[in-house]
């Protein structure tokens, strides 16, 4: 069999019939070749397509973009396109200010500690209690070192009334010296008076010869000694009319008044014995037991409860904002009721804050300005029992613009 050249071989050298199409139909091996060329071209007109129309931004894609609430980039570039965010709010400062605070009485409390120069005194006797109305002056406790001051009161009180028996004394013989030079002034009056009659009567008689030249000078001389006497006299008189300026009673008067500042000293060493309230209030707390030496905590807490207010410590950045006569409002976990007040004072000093947030992220460092708030009669009286009592105040304040 004669071989056939457009026929394929076997393998064992005879040729294999192929399937030939009939007129006027395609090859099916090259029809598949053809469909999977076309597919990456078409992709890559399309992506061309698309980047061109992002790029110019024709009427239609710039509709469709509108009314799917999109848009594009900034004119004249490519950009991804961004949804159409709305215009931000400008937030609005809040109502009102927020601080932490306690309450506290009308000036705070008052920390009595012994007086000055006490020493190593102990606490002898305690004579109020926890809770006590007190008022100005009203002795709070005795150290025991009050009956050696006792003492020393009672010895210058004693010697105050020593001196002024000296000064009484010193009077009396002033005016019984004057009542004597008085006498003696009368006496040499009197004598002066006879000699002077004397010695005219024997200078008369001297003259008509009846009496000697002896007699007359012996009378005229008595009646010189009789005025000199009486001029003596006189001066002693004299002297003794000075009263009050007398030495003697300037004397006694002098240490009369170094006795009684003798006195007045050992009353205000008096004071080192014992411990006095300086102002009305409520006693919140004794430090002390009879018997132990008071520690820098004091003998007792005194505070003024009837009249209760809150200190708050408002941020520095907020202070511009708070203003006399704002109302309050203060809340506590301790509290049935929110207490209410008013601001009464601002501080003008910038400090550390003291009262501390219990979140743990809070900030521990803050700058804080101190606003005093006064309770009004009903939250003050609720709130006489809890002096110290951490709050958190709200000041309302007018929203800013």
């Amino acid at each position: 069999m004669k071989h056939d050249p457009s026929l394929p071989l076997s393998d064992t050298g005879t040729p294999t019939a192929v399937n030939t199409p009939a007129p006027g139909q395609t090859r099916p091996d090259l029809y598949h070749r053809f469909k999977l060329w076309r597919v990456p071209l078409l992709v890559a007109f399309l992506g061309a397509g698309a980047l061109a129309g992002m790029y110019f931004e024709p009427p239609a894609l710039r509709a469709l973009l509108g009314v799917a609430g999109l848009e594009t980039g900034t004119e004249g570039r490519p950009s991804v396109v961004e949804p159409a965010l709305p215009p931000a709010a400008t937030p609005e400062a809040p109502s009102n200010v927020t601080a932490l605070g306690r309450l506290i009485p009308e000036g705070d409390v008052v920390r009595l500690a012994v007086p000055f120069g006490a020493g190593d005194a102990r606490v002898a006797r305690i004579l109020v209690a926890e809770g006590e109305l007190v008022e100005t002056g009203q002795p709070i406790a005795e150290l025991d070192s009050l009956p050696q001051y006792l003492a020393a009161v009672t010895a210058a009180q004693a010697n105050v009334a020593a001196k002024e028996a000296a000064l009484v004394q010193a009077r009396a013989a002033v005016e019984a010296a004057l009542a004597e030079a008085q006498a003696n002034y009368d006496r040499a009056a009197s004598i002066t008076e006879l000699t002077e009659e004397e010695a005219a009567r024997q200078r008369d008689l001297f003259e008509r010869g009846v009496s000697t030249q002896a007699a007359l000078d012996r009378a005229e001389a008595l009646s010189v000694q009789a005025a000199r006497d009486l001029d003596r006299a006189a001066a002693q008189l004299a002297r003794q009319r000075g009263g009050e300026a007398q030495p003697d009673v300037v004397l006694a008067a002098r240490q009369l008044d170094v006795a009684r500042a003798d006195l007045a000293l050992a009353e205000s060493d008096l004071a080192r014995g014992q411990v006095l309230a300086p102002q009305p209030g409520r006693i919140l707390s004794l430090h002390v037991r009879v018997g132990e030496k008071p520690d820098t905590a004091g003998i007792a807490t005194l505070g003024t409860t009837e009249r209760m207010e809150a200190e708050l410590e408002v941020y520095q950045t907020d202070i511009a904002r708070v203003a006399h006569g704002l109302a309050v409002s203060l809340s506590s976990p301790a509290l049935p009721a929110p207490l209410t007040g008013k601001v009464t004072r601002i501080g003008l000093e910038v400090e550390r804050q003291s009262i501390l947030s219990a979140d743990p992220a809070a900030n521990t460092d803050a700058r804080i300005v101190r606003v005093t708030v006064a309770l009004d009669a009903g939250s003050s009286e609720r709130a006489a029992a809890l002096t110290g009592l951490e709050v958190t105040g709200r000041i309302e304040v007018e929203a800013e613009p």
